[in-house]
């Protein structure tokens, strides 16, 4: 069976995809760069985003001349990925990562599938920090197999629960989906929990790093939805009911909110470089 990082999604044509792609994604923007400046991602790069969702990390890739390719199982994020790195010629909009980007639908398996004739990757990112281990650890053994010996692999997690404000409202998931909520509180403190599943996925822990990654909305509105959007709350939302949902977030979030209505939670990412 293919590993993907699918987790469940709720109400796949509310519009989460997009709101995860306008709203939410940029929020690690600076991880991605933190990332690809240690690494020196460039042209000789040939980089395998596994939960690539909606593409911005591979745009940023492909931007610094790398080849890049991305699997994900949510097809209605790879449908923006594709929009962004693949854009309809006749649309005129240039698309300098053409015939440097592939976009496969499902995990690393249907990524070896559709590269089977292409040289091994030099760099594999797994980005999402919502993609739940049980799933993530067998995609990236799977993973690690279409990659050169030595390559880096990038995991990426939440800091120090102390330095992630967003960890607090995010409690809201862990107390309305309990017991299942439990799995997303350990997910978020676990000091170790990067290294584990390296480990776990038969990988060489070879260095970490922190990056801030404030999430910032311009109004209480684009925030729900933004956090909404990650798939961290779709257990609590199974368990209750959506809108009660946004409700205890609006009142989780109210802390957050400034006196010109932008909402702002200062957090701190961590990454883990493991080698293949």
């Amino acid at each position: 069976m293919t590993p993907t990082l699918a987790h469940p999604r709720i109400h796949r044509a509310d519009g989460r995809a997009r709101d995860w792609a306008e709203i939410q994604e940029r929020m690690l923007v600076p991880l991605y760069e933190a990332v690809y400046e240690r690494l020196g991602v460039g042209t000789a790069t040939r980089l395998l985003g596994v939960g690539c969702g909606s593409g911005l990390a591979l745009l940023m890739a492909a931007a610094r001349g790398a080849t890049v390719t991305g699997c994900d199982p949510d097809d209605q994020r790879l449908a923006l990925a594709r929009q962004r790195l693949l854009p309809a010629p006749q649309w005129g909009i240039p698309a300098p990562s053409r015939g440097r980007t592939r976009l496969v639908p499902g995990g690393p398996e249907a990524a070896a599938a559709a590269t089977n004739d292409a040289p091994l990757f030099t760099v594999i990112t797994a980005f999402d920090p919502a993609a739940p281990p049980s799933a993530l650890v067998p995609a990236l053994r799977a993973a690690s197999g279409l990659a050169e010996r030595g390559s880096p692999v990038v995991l990426a997690g939440w800091g120090p629960p102390e330095r992630c404000a967003t960890g607090r409202v995010l409690r809201v998931a862990a107390r309305l989906a309990e017991p299942r909520g439990a799995a997303v509180e350990t997910r978020l403190s676990g000091r170790d929990d990067l290294e584990d599943m390296a480990r776990g996925a038969g990988l060489r822990p070879d260095g970490s790093g922190r990056v801030s990654c404030p999430f910032g909305y311009p109004d209480m509105d684009s925030a729900v939805r933004g956090l909404v959007s990650t798939g961290l709350f779709d257990a609590a939302a199974a368990a209750t009911d959506v809108d009660q949902v946004r409700k205890e977030l609006r009142e989780a979030l109210h802390p957050y909110r400034r006196a010109d209505g932008t909402v702002r939670m200062e957090n701190v990412f961590r990454y883990l470089v493991a080698r293949v």
